[in-house]
């Protein structure tokens, strides 16, 4: 049996690296009864066929996974958000940085368009929340930083249309040539070709390619238990303790030092607002919609 990494996914296929060689394998039965898919990122062992083909016979233990974008073993969300045109959502960037939390994925933030927009205000919310965050200027700036984000990564880019994914993934390979507002070709997919996730080589580390996903979906399809949010928002940690009363939910008792980090200014009212709105979500899900 060899091990190696799937690298892509598209119509039942597993294309799975094992150092230099690359096999195209099928899933064998048993994950289909266990109710386990193979995800671009798993760490797999194969079988080879006389053909150079192969199957898929384990699938080595995860350290984390996405519901969508399907993929695991993530080293890195790189979130992009544009300062202006289209501004950003930050309910959904607040849900989609606990949703990393909750599955054990580091977080970097990129914010572009610099050029366009003061960005200081919204790049100070996520510095003080604990996040690495880098803002560019989408037309001139070399993306150094975010080249020294992504080295040796396995990472997935997220962040709605517009917010200036294809831009900066030029800036750092010129040779993807990748059509503002479009689809590469150039990573062997078309404009409306949405069953193929893929890790391709950039900067140094792997880059998930996930067509046909946003931030807000990838918020919809994972669920979070309510005791657990608290753990999602980084900044919270050092107050969750000193509240009045155990179990305290940080949303509106009476002596919650979580609430008087927001009236300070140690967290910013944004983010309590985004815990919130998720707390209230997640009295409404049952145990059974929670995927761990």
């Amino acid at each position: 049996m060899k091990e190696g990494r799937i690298i892509r996914q598209t119509g039942g296929f597993y294309y799975v690296s094992c150092g230099d060689d690359l096999y195209s394998c099928r899933a064998r039965g048993l994950f289909r009864k266990q109710g386990i898919t193979p995800l671009v990122g798993d760490l797999v062992g194969i079988e080879e066929t006389e053909e150079g083909q192969g199957f898929v016979t384990e699938i080595l233990p995860r350290k984390n996974s996405l519901i969508r974008p399907p993929v695991a073993n993530l080293d890195l969300l790189l979130l992009i958000l544009s300062i202006v045109d289209p501004p950003p959502n930050l309910s959904v960037v607040d849900k989609l940085l606990a949703i990393a939390e909750y599955k054990n994925i580091d977080v970097s933030i990129v914010v572009t368009k610099a050029d366009l927009a003061d960005p200081s205000e919204l790049c100070g919310i996520y510095r003080q929340a604990g996040y690495p965050v880098v803002s560019i200027n989408s037309l001139s700036d070399s993306p150094d930083e975010v080249r020294r984000m992504i080295e040796g990564k396995i990472c997935v880019l997220t962040g709605n249309t517009g917010a200036g994914k294809s831009t900066l993934l030029n800036a750092l390979e010129p040779a993807l040539a990748l059509e503002t507002g479009e689809t590469s070709r150039k990573l062997g997919r078309g404009r409306h070709t949405t069953r193929v996730t893929e890790l391709f080589e950039l900067a140094g580390g792997l880059i998930a390619d996930t067509p046909g996903f946003s931030a807000v979906e990838t918020a919809q399809f994972e669920r979070i238990h309510k005791e657990d949010l608290e753990l999602c928002f980084r900044e919270f940690e050092p107050y969750r303790s000193r509240c009045r009363f155990t179990g305290c939910s940080h949303t509106k008792e009476k002596g919650c030092a979580v609430l008087a980090a927001v009236e300070s200014g140690a967290i910013a009212p944004s983010r309590h607002r985004s815990y919130c709105e998720m707390y209230e979500e997640a009295r409404q899900i049952k145990d059974w919609e929670v995927d761990g």
